[in-house]
């Protein structure tokens, strides 16, 4: 009695903003199943082109009951993916994981130098990419990503506000439940995550999961410490996102405790 579906919900991002901790704590409710690897369907032309049957065919099988739901944290800030989702079912529902985007401009960095260490390629620090010439260098593809306002205004040409639903990333790490308990709401779907489906892990720092009498905690590649940040390039990214953060407030209705 199951097949597989086209997803009714997806996570469009933000890159390093949670979406996989996101993904896995909601894995956790019996009425979701989720896609097991990140599909680049709506911004990626070469998969775009390969149709809908093709993405339909790399979602879990679910029975009738169930929402299936794919991640892709590179569609947040695609030109193409807002129209492509919408063609292909204009109310879908999304949900759209935003942490502080000084943070996530470091998270980023963080990730890509980890990479390149464990590639054997040749690393730069933080400081040195983020500044040019002694400005913030604005080019950078981290501190692009992090304008949240500039992409959202994207998605609010094809979707209504009530169709994204946006998870607070910062909180989610900190205390996972109210936020979990917001996007069941938002999916109409019944109260079945609990306290008891999380403990903390004082080795890594934040909450694993605990379901189906089973242990399991994210990734080693998530929670990596950052690097420390010099404080004057740190106060230029906060007051260079601050209008941006502003305006991204007004878009949505709601404020974040972003620096």
């Amino acid at each position: 009695g199951t097949s597989r579906q086209i997803p009714q919900t997806i996570i469009i991002g933000v890159r390093k903003g949670g979406t996989r901790a996101l993904l896995e704590m909601l894995d956790i409710h019996p009425n979701i199943v989720v896609a097991a690897t990140e599909v680049h369907f709506f911004d990626w032309d070469e998969n775009y082109v390969k149709g809908i049957d093709w993405y339909r065919s790399l979602m879990p099988f679910s029975y009738g009951n169930q929402i299936t739901i794919e991640k892709t944290p590179g569609y947040f800030t695609s030109p193409q993916a807002p129209e492509r989702i919408h063609d292909m079912n204009s109310s879908i529902k999304l949900l759209l994981i935003l942490r502080d985007p000084t943070e996530r401009v470091i998270s980023d960095y963080t990730q890509v130098y980890y990479n390149r260490v464990e590639s054997h390629k040749p690393v730069q620090l933080f400081e040195d990419i983020v500044i040019k010439n002694g400005a913030l260098n604005t080019k950078y593809k981290a501190i692009q990503r992090s304008l949240y306002d500039v992409h959202m205004e994207k998605w609010l040409k094809h979707f209504s506000l009530d169709q994204i639903h946006i998870v607070d990333g910062n909180t989610l790490i900190k205390d996972p439940l109210p936020e979990l308990q917001k996007v069941e709401r938002f999916l109409n779907l019944p109260s079945r995550i609990v306290s008891s489906n999380f403990y903390f892990n004082q080795t890594k720092g934040f909450y694993c999961i605990r379901s189906d009498g089973r242990e399991r905690c994210l990734h080693e590649s998530k929670g990596r410490p950052h690097p420390l940040v010099n404080n004057t390039v740190l106060e230029q990214l906060y007051s260079y996102f601050r209008e941006h953060n502003a305006k991204f407030y007004r878009m949505v209705n709601h404020s974040f405790d972003w620096h």
